[in-house]
């Protein structure tokens, strides 16, 4: 089974190997989200900029769930964003697909 298209594109964001696991690379997902938090905030803070995470959506559910691992809440929203760009990316080449040549720029 292949794993989603939202989660490879997590996996490149991240710089991390492709998926071989689903499970294993979850945890891996969130073990290097949970080194950047300690060791390179700056670069955790650089990639979900990059990614386009709601930054107004991530401080509200670490605050409604202070006991959740911010690690899981983290790549829970990497992997919805991805998931929401590339579904906006299919419908836009839906659409450009049934517009004839003039209606085209």
């Amino acid at each position: 089974m292949n794993p989603p298209e939202s989660w490879q594109a997590v996996a490149a964001s991240m710089d991390m190997a492709p998926i071989v696991q689903e499970g294993q690379w979850l945890q891996e997902l969130e073990s290097e989200i949970n080194r950047l938090l300690v060791d390179d905030f700056d670069r955790l803070i650089s990639i979900l900029y990059r990614m386009d995470v709601s930054e107004v959506k991530l401080k509200r559910l670490l605050k409604e769930n202070p006991v959740e691992d911010a690690a899981r809440i983290i790549s829970a929203l990497m992997i919805e964003r991805q998931a929401e760009k590339l579904k906006s990316r299919q419908q836009s080449s839906g659409r450009d697909k049934a517009l004839d040549d003039e209606e085209k720029w």
